[in-house]
């Protein structure tokens, strides 16, 4: 074994999904803000929430093992507050 998680992260904002290979004690508030970065999402970081199974992950400082992530999970990261549609 490696010693990476591997984990699939889909950012609704860039309708892209990216595939990362990190430390299972990466922040989740990391994961987050790299996978805003690779798919050149701009703007506040915070103004996003990250979810797993549906779930909200809401303590971003615990690392992807603390919160139980298995390896390949699919995660997504859309904003915080909804958008009207129009």
């Amino acid at each position: 074994m490696t010693g990476t998680l591997p984990v699939r992260v889909m950012v609704t904002d860039a309708w892209d999904t990216v595939s990362l290979d990190v430390a299972p004690s990466t922040p989740l508030g990391d994961l987050k803000r790299e996978a805003l970065r690779r798919t050149r999402v701009r703007g506040d970081p915070e103004a996003y929430v990250l979810k797993f199974r549906g779930a909200e992950l809401e303590d971003e400082t615990r690392s992807l093992k603390e919160a139980g992530l298995p390896a390949h999970a699919s995660l997504i990261v859309l904003p915080r507050r909804r958008r009207p549609v129009r």
